[in-house]
């Protein structure tokens, strides 16, 4: 199966245990990286043996503890400040190296949302210390112009975090606009041009009136993801706040916020290549949409939540 079906989980189709989201490579065809969201009531908490894997923990609303015990028995204890919401601006996060054990509590009064996003992390003979990153030190970076304008907060890029494979980030995009654009692919190992990573995108959409809910929106939007004939993949998702769209290879892109409705995703992305970096290429039927973005303006209700 190459459509829709298979590469796109609406929330709560692929939850196990105390995560209403969990992609792992239990699933057939995916292999380096995972993705599991927890709903934390006051209290509350989730554990996970990390196992060959690496895993940040990015709060999505709410501000968890986390308490790590690495791989040597030392004791790792981190609050993380959180945020309102994924709109709100960029949050601290998490880094747990593999062989660890992980506990996310929620110290507040208030139910809070965290991801794990985390990849098989076999490139380094020892495991990484635990790190955490703090939101002022998460650069926010301004992409495209015009109706492509979108914000991207870089936690865990190679030049913000050091990790064995896992890259991670955070888009939003506001009403109205199209990114992950133009479409674009990372699936062959070509020196220096393109590397092999497959991807999660998890997304939240809200109504553009922002803290202040709509009665009776349904807030959605749309993602592609398309190949080639010789490896053909075919996605068209309407998508909504916990969704998940994987993307195992092919082109990739446009990601639409609908007018009315600003869309946020979560990406994470590892491959099986020595080096880790996010080098891609575009469809060369679109990239030629790049060089118009010269004479635009970035959209100015950029960027959504501040710097921070």
């Amino acid at each position: 199966m190459t459509g829709t079906g298979r590469w796109w989980h609406p929330y709560g189709t692929a939850g196990a245990g105390d995560f209403q989201v969990a992609i792992t490579d239990a699933l057939n065809g995916w292999e380096h990286t995972s993705l599991r969201v927890a709903a934390l009531p006051p209290a509350g908490q989730v554990d996970l043996p990390t196992g060959d894997s690496e895993i940040i923990v990015v709060p999505l609303r709410g501000g968890p503890d986390v308490e790590v015990v690495d791989h040597t028995g030392a004791r790792h204890e981190v609050r993380l400040s959180g945020r309102r919401s994924v709109f709100a601006g960029p949050t601290d996060v998490c880094y747990v190296p593999r062989e660890a054990r992980l506990t996310v509590r929620n110290p507040g009064d208030a139910p809070a949302v965290v991801a794990l996003a985390g990849a098989k992390a076999t490139k380094r003979a020892v495991p990484l210390p635990v790190c955490h990153v703090t939101a002022a030190d998460v650069p926010v970076e301004l992409r495209g112009a015009g109706m492509a304008s979108r914000e991207v907060r870089n936690f865990g890029i190679p030049q913000v975090l050091d990790a064995d494979s896992i890259i991670a980030c955070e888009v939003v995009t506001p009403a109205g606009n199209w990114s992950s654009y133009p479409p674009h692919k990372h699936d062959e190992e070509r020196d220096g041009v393109e590397t092999e990573l497959e991807e999660i995108y998890y997304f939240e959409v809200r109504a553009a009136s922002g803290d202040t809910p709509v009665d009776g929106a349904d807030p959605i939007a749309y993602h592609r993801v398309y190949g080639t004939p010789q490896r053909p993949i075919d996605v068209l998702a309407e998508v909504r706040s916990g969704d998940v769209v994987l993307v195992p290879h092919g082109w990739h892109g446009p990601a639409m916020a609908p007018p009315g409705y600003d869309l946020y995703y979560l990406n994470v992305m590892a491959g099986p290549g020595a080096t880790r970096a996010w080098l891609i290429c575009d469809d060369p039927a679109h990239g030629w949409v790049r060089e118009s973005w010269s004479g635009q303006a970035v959209d100015p209700r950029l960027p959504m939540g501040g710097s921070r």
